[in-house]
């Protein structure tokens, strides 16, 4: 996905420091002004490396690194985005199906970000997308991939967000 990042933050008034933890997701990709859709529990953006055009990531606001630890509030939260996801990339990319899945247990088990993300990978017929289920495969097919340039996902964050509101 991206680069580490993670570290802890403060934050509250004076005499109050509670802290919380910022990852890139939280930092970076908010930064960038990928985010084209969030909830009270969650948001969603393009990833930079696609496995086919609109992939996309859905996450917790609150960093943690295992579903979980999520509240059953927060779940709920981020499967209605994943929901609302799903509707605007049928819309915006013409999805016919999708491949969900997030990665779980840090590096050694694909979960490069210790950040709870669910890839959202629309799919359409004759997509570059994998038709081999194997799970070592499933969501990092092999060799490279290309960067998404900055204007091509501008432009799909722009397309997503006229399509969700």
């Amino acid at each position: 996905c991206c680069c580490l990042l993670q570290r802890r933050a403060w934050q509250g008034g004076r005499g109050s420091r509670v802290a919380f933890v910022e990852s890139v997701f939280t930092t970076i990709i908010r930064d960038e002004g990928r985010v084209f859709v969030e909830n009270e529990h969650a948001f969603a953006f393009p990833t930079n490396i696609p496995i086919t055009p609109g992939h996309s990531l859905v996450c917790p606001r609150r960093v943690v690194e295992t579903i979980d630890e999520l509240t059953t509030e927060e779940l709920v939260s981020l499967f209605e985005l994943l929901e609302l996801v799903k509707g605007g990339l049928r819309a915006v990319v013409g999805a016919e199906g999708f491949n969900c899945a997030w990665n779980e247990g840090g590096k050694p088990y694909g979960q490069s970000v210790p950040h709870l993300h669910i890839h959202v990978v629309p799919r359409t017929p004759g997509d570059a997308g994998i038709y081999n289920y194997d799970p070592r495969q499933f969501l990092y097919r092999p060799g490279d991939r290309e960067e998404a340039s900055a204007e091509a996902l501008k432009e799909f964050v722009l397309n997503m967000q006229q399509e969700l509101r």
